[in-house]
């Protein structure tokens, strides 16, 4: 079943245009939903808008938009004038810059989109502009006028098609420091880095999506499902608490033999490792002397 476009417009590289039209690239239908209902009755709950003031209901042809421009002070604004603020990117994906896909932090990307021609004369303009980006490995930059926000995206190829993800501007992203400046420095044993560095290799693999459920979407499930055969629900218990690690070096190696290794010798520190070798050295050349 062919998605509908959620925007419609042109793409445009210089003085090269195509008609293009851009769907979700993600979907929450199939997910657990529930309805609001009267206990008493079972009817459906219906919202309704109520004048804040004299608590009476509002129809919807009376709500208008406004700007709050004080206490109790607002610019009434009309949907028809909202529609009137056209701008470039409102209906043209100008490509502004190009640039390589890695040097984009992961923090400012956003909502991924599928990017497609939109009609038959536009097919070629649009294969160009994908290959030659493809050629080149580099993505693009553009802004998007999306659900009465513009935005800035990136645009990449993906198959026969263009990949847009809407990302964050600047200002809507916290800097790290706000957060990790509370994290102090420590001393790190390396032996501790070593083994988990181990466990890392052997939990290593190739992505696969599919081997990702939602657990929580299937126990949502189940209850339902028993709450229409009619069974009771029985509350489970709740999980243990786990401790703070006592011995984190032990934790590390049991680890480790849970990732399917063999198991660990306990390695002594690096400082030690290192004296010991240095007394061999020093037995070795004394017994050469002798």
């Amino acid at each position: 079943m062919a998605t509908r476009p959620v925007w419609k417009g042109y793409l445009k590289l210089s003085l090269v245009a195509c008609a293009v039209e851009l769907s979700n690239a993600t979907t929450y239908a199939e997910k657990v939903s529930f309805r609001t209902l009267n206990r008493a009755t079972g009817h459906v709950v219906k919202r309704q808008y109520v004048d804040s003031v004299t608590g009476k209901p509002v129809k919807e042809e009376d709500e208008v938009k406004g700007y709050p421009l004080g206490d109790d002070e607002f610019v009434l604004v009309e949907d028809e004038e909202i529609q009137s603020a056209q701008i470039e990117s409102s209906h043209t994906l100008n490509i502004e810059q190009f640039v390589e896909k890695a040097s984009i932090e992961q923090i400012y990307l956003d909502t991924p989109y599928y990017l497609s021609p939109a009609d038959k004369v536009s097919r070629e303009a649009f294969a160009v502009i994908r290959e030659a980006m493809a050629k080149k490995k580099m993505a693009g930059l553009a802004r998007l006028v999306l659900y009465r926000r513009e935005r800035p995206v990136l645009i990449e190829p993906l198959g026969e098609g263009l990949l847009l993800t809407t990302m964050r501007y600047k200002a809507n992203v916290r800097e790290p420091d706000e957060v990790f400046d509370q994290i102090p420095r420590i001393k790190i044993d390396p032996d501790m880095v070593e083994l988990a560095g181990d466990i890392i290799d052997r939990k290593q693999g190739e992505f696969d999506p599919s081997k990702f459920e939602d657990e929580y979407e299937n126990a949502l499930l189940k209850i339902i499902q028993a709450k229409q055969s009619g069974k009771k629900i029985k509350a489970p218990k709740a999980p243990r608490r786990t401790g703070n690690v006592v011995n984190l070096f032990d934790a590390l190696k049991k680890s480790l033999g849970s990732a399917g290794g063999a198991s660990v010798q306990r390695r002594k520190p690096a400082a030690t490792r290192a004296r010991s070798t240095k007394r061999r050295a020093r037995g070795d050349a004394r017994r050469k002397s002798a």
